[in-house]
């Protein structure tokens, strides 16, 4: 037993360069060292420089150089097939060890807003309910929708939607060619503010109320290139409101923070805020909502929809916006 060990030992120790054998592999296939080199990501000399060596170490001459180009010596064919079907072998275990490692990971990607004010309330729910599921949540900074170029829509980011995520959920028009696209939660705006604001003597009745009180700004747009301001003011029936003034913040999120603090109204999502509401750290004192054009959809790609995993977090998200729907229609604050 020991002799075959040693044996075994001082085999494994002189096998050849891994490299080399892969160089002479592929240039054995293609019968070409510029072949093999555009298929190692190398130069053609150094495909012949990893050849020669092994054909040093093997003592063995493994082609003949043609005019016309490569040719296998008797030794080349001898090493070859074996070599062919072995690193086939060890691509296949690579790919099942792949997939074992990322069995049971389910990779998110969502906007930051949504991720922080809707998505992260509710998730412990799906966990409970998957145990078996590792989830991974990839807050995305960028608001992404490639057939969308508008400034102000948050940062377009052309191509897929994906993120490299098994299942997303994207702000924006749905257009997205070869995905199943579910539409997750419709999109309005509403002033909204702390309630401190309104105790401090500055009532909000109606729209002309706004004029007493700081606005604040976020990086939307309106459908139509508006500010979210502008369009509000305008629905209300007070077009050509100046709503140059107040803060502007790059984002959302920091927006109703803003708000929240005390700072002044903030044109808020109804599905973003609904725990401020709900605990009255913000107040919705007008009636009107703005409805958007953008809405949020659930994007995954055509080849693992249906996966088991990510059907189960997409039905999962599709119930929780339902229930949200019919919450806010209980209210009065229907976002359709």
């Amino acid at each position: 037993m020991n002799r075959k060990t040693n044996l075994t030992t001082t085999n494994s120790l002189r096998l050849p360069p891994l490299n080399a054998l892969r160089a002479f592999e592929s240039a054995a296939r293609h019968l070409s060292f510029a072949k093999a080199a555009k298929e190692m990501h190398v130069t053609p000399a150094a495909i012949s420089h990893q050849v020669k060596g092994l054909e040093e170490h093997l003592e063995q001459k493994l082609f003949r150089r043609l005019k016309r180009g490569l040719e296998l010596t008797r030794a080349g064919q001898v090493l070859q097939p074996g070599l062919s079907e072995g690193f086939a072998r060890l691509g296949a275990a690579l790919d099942e060890l792949r997939s074992i490692s990322e069995a049971g990971t389910l990779a998110v990607s969502v906007p930051s807003s949504f991720a922080t004010r809707w998505l992260a309330p509710r998730l412990h729910r799906f966990v409970g309910a998957h145990p078996e599921l590792d989830v991974r949540i990839n807050a995305s900074t960028r608001l992404i929708d490639p057939d969308s170029g508008e400034a102000g829509r948050g940062d377009p980011l052309p191509g897929s939607p994906m993120d490299d995520a098994d299942i997303v959920v994207r702000y924006g028009t749905g257009e997205y060619p070869g995905y199943r696209i579910d539409k997750l939660l419709p999109v309005a705006v509403t002033p909204m503010c702390s309630p401190r604001l309104l105790a401090n003597g500055n009532p909000m009745r109606g729209a002309s109320d706004l004029k007493q009180h700081v606005l604040i700004h976020d990086n939307l747009l309106y459908d139509d290139g508006r500010s979210l301001w502008d369009a509000w003011f305008a629905a209300a029936g007070l077009p050509g409101t100046d709503t140059s003034h107040g803060l502007r913040f790059s984002h959302a999120m920091l927006a109703l923070e803003a708000a929240a603090d005390g700072m002044g109204v903030a044109l808020g999502m109804t599905v973003l805020a609904e725990s401020d509401l709900a605990s009255g750290r913000l107040v919705a004192p007008l009636e009107l909502s703005l409805p958007l054009d953008f809405s949020y959809y659930i994007v995954s790609s055509a080849d693992s929809a249906e996966r088991g995993d990510v059907a189960a977090f997409r039905s999962w998200l599709l119930a929780e916006a339902k229930r949200d729907t019919e919450k806010l229609l209980r209210s009065g604050r229907s976002e359709a």
